[in-house]
C-alpha cells in the first residue's frame, strides 16, 4: 500500500505516447490512483510542484526541476532522424531565415528549444521567437515559418500547403549522428521516497503496458484513426519509427541535448540525469 493518500499519475494526451499508456490502467494498481491527461506544459508544471506524483514529461521540462524528479528507467519518446511530429514549416528554406521571425507552439519547451539549439548552433541563425497558438495559417501571417508539434504537425502535414517542412528530429541527426529524446517518465523524488513500492509498482505496469502496446499496435492505430484521423498505415510507420526505450543511445542523445541548451542560456544549470529504480539510484554517464 502506498504511503501516499491518493498517487496522480500523468499522461501525455500526444498520441506520440499512446503505446505507452494504451493498456496502462490505474485501475489494476493495488492502491488508490487517477490519471490526468494533459499537454506537456501543463504536465510538466504538475511534476515540478509535486501536484502529480509520476508520469511522463517533456525532456526539458525534466530537465528544468531534475533536482526534484528522478527519471524512471526504459521510457522514453524518441526518435533515431525523422520523428514525424516536430515539424517547422517555413516560407523559404531554413538556411534564408536567418535573423527572421519564426512563430513557435506555446505546448512543449522541447521542441522550442531544440528548434533554438538547431537554429543558433548548426545554422548560424538568430531568428525572433514568437509564442502563439498551434494554428499554422495564423503563425505564417505573423512570421518567416511556425514550428507545430505533435498532432497538430501531424495533421498539418497530411496538407500540402507549400511551405517547407524541416522535420526537427532528422536534422538533429544529421547535425549530431544522435537520436533525440523529446519525452521521459519521471517520479517526483518525495514520493518515490515515501512510497517506493508504489513507484515500483507503477514502473512495472508502464513497462507491460509498453511491450503489450508494441505487439499489438492494432487498437493504437484504430484509437489514432479514429480521434486523429489519417490512414492506418500512417499511424503504423509513425509508431514503429519512434522507440519507447531509453537506453544508452537516448540517453547519450538527450545528454548532449542539455548540454547544448545549458551552453546558450536555456537552461540555468548542467544537468545530472538520474534514473530511479528500487533501493538503487543510478546515475547516468556524460
Amino acid at each position: 500500500m502506498t504511503d501516499l493518500e491518493h498517487t496522480v499519475i500523468g499522461k501525455i494526451s500526444y498520441t506520440n505516447s499512446w503505446p505507452v499508456y494504451h493498456h496502462f490502467h490505474p485501475s489494476s494498481l493495488s492502491f488508490p490512483a487517477e490519471m490526468v491527461s494533459e499537454v506537456p506544459a501543463v504536465l510538466n508544471q504538475g511534476m515540478a510542484a509535486g501536484d502529480i506524483h509520476v508520469g511522463a514529461l517533456s525532456s526539458f521540462a525534466y530537465a528544468a526541476a531534475s533536482d526534484r524528479l528522478l527519471l524512471l528507467p526504459g521510457l522514453s519518446v524518441s526518435a533515431d532522424g525523422p520523428v514525424g511530429s516536430i515539424l517547422l514549416f517555413s516560407k523559404k528554406p531554413l538556411q534564408q531565415i536567418g535573423s527572421g521571425t519564426i512563430a513557435v507552439t506555446n505546448t512543449s519547451a522541447t521542441s522550442v528549444n531544440l528548434l533554438k539549439i538547431l537554429m543558433h548552433k548548426a545554422l548560424g541563425a538568430s531568428p525572433e521567437y514568437i509564442s502563439t497558438e498551434p494554428d499554422l495559417n495564423a503563425m505564417m501571417q505573423q512570421a518567416d515559418a511556425g514550428l507545430l508539434i505533435g498532432d497538430h504537425a501531424i495533421r498539418a502535414s497530411w496538407q500540402d500547403q507549400g511551405y517547407e517542412v524541416t522535420d526537427l528530429g532528422e536534422l538533429w541527426k544529421e547535425w549530431t549522428g544522435h537520436c533525440m529524446t523529446f519525452a521521459v517518465w519521471a517520479v517526483n523524488r518525495k514520493a518515490a521516497a515515501r512510497s517506493p513500492e508504489a513507484i515500483a509498482e507503477i514502473a512495472e505496469a508502464f513497462e507491460r503496458s509498453k511491450r503489450r502496446g508494441l505487439n499489438e499496435l492494432g487498437p493504437v492505430i484504430h484509437e489514432a484513426c479514429r480521434t486523429i484521423g489519417g490512414m492506418a498505415s500512417y499511424w503504423n510507420d509513425y509508431f514503429r519509427n519512434l522507440c519507447y526505450d531509453f537506453g544508452e543511445r537516448q540517453q547519450e542523445g538527450l545528454n548532449l541535448y542539455f548540454r547544448y541548451a545549458y551552453e546558450l542560456g536555456l537552461l540555468p544549470q548542467e544537468v545530472k540525469m538520474e534514473i530511479w529504480s528500487h533501493n538503487l539510484l543510478t546515475r547516468v554517464k556524460e
